[in-house]
């Protein structure tokens, strides 16, 4: 189950390609004899796992708020920029919810919103195009920002360790869901 999740966080990172800054807890030495569950080593890779399943959720939220800001300004049709206002509320909700489970850690997780260099350049597309181009690409990075948002939340809600962000992709599968399909029928 722990190969899984690192397979499915380290996938969901390189569908991002993101840099995300992981805990650099130092090791504890090995001179403790508690079971793997409960070792300082386990509890560290726990965190990192968590630390790095926030920052794909946070830099995924800061992205479609950011997206979206730029459609209301730039889409040419009120389907778009109604979807647009639509993804810049939930995505803030979502982001004060994911903030809220990280926070609920012990120790307390971070969630990091830098945007991966492939959002970037997503944005700066997005920034150069106009009209039907605009519409038609804002589109497709929305299809696409939340396939891989669905797909890090499945992986991380089928074996994630930290509960209280275990709990919050539970919860935002079916959100991030009907995103998706809204984009799809745009």
């Amino acid at each position: 189950m722990k190969q899984s999740l690192l397979l499915a966080v380290s996938l969901a990172v390189l569908g991002l390609a993101g840099c995300n800054k992981q805990s650099d807890a130092p090791s504890e030495p090995a001179a403790n004899v508690a079971s793997p569950s409960t070792s300082p080593e386990a509890s560290a890779v726990k965190a990192g796992e968590g630390q790095a399943f926030a920052n794909i959720a946070a830099a995924s939220d800061a992205f479609e708020i950011e997206s979206s800001k730029l459609a209301i300004t730039k889409a040419t049709t009120s389907k778009i920029k109604s979807y647009a206002n639509n993804m810049i509320e939930a995505h803030t909700e979502s982001t004060v919810e994911l903030k809220a489970a990280a926070g609920a850690t012990s120790p307390a997780i971070t969630p990091d919103a830098a945007l991966t260099a492939a959002q970037k350049a997503t944005l700066d597309q997005l920034v150069a195009k106009s009209g039907a181009d605009f519409d038609r690409a804002y589109v497709a990075s929305q299809t696409s920002a939340h396939a891989e948002a669905l797909d890090a939340l499945k992986g991380y809600a089928a074996g994630g360790e930290v509960a209280s962000l275990k709990a919050f992709a539970t919860k935002m599968i079916p959100t991030v869901a009907a995103h998706l399909n809204m984009a799809k029928s745009i």
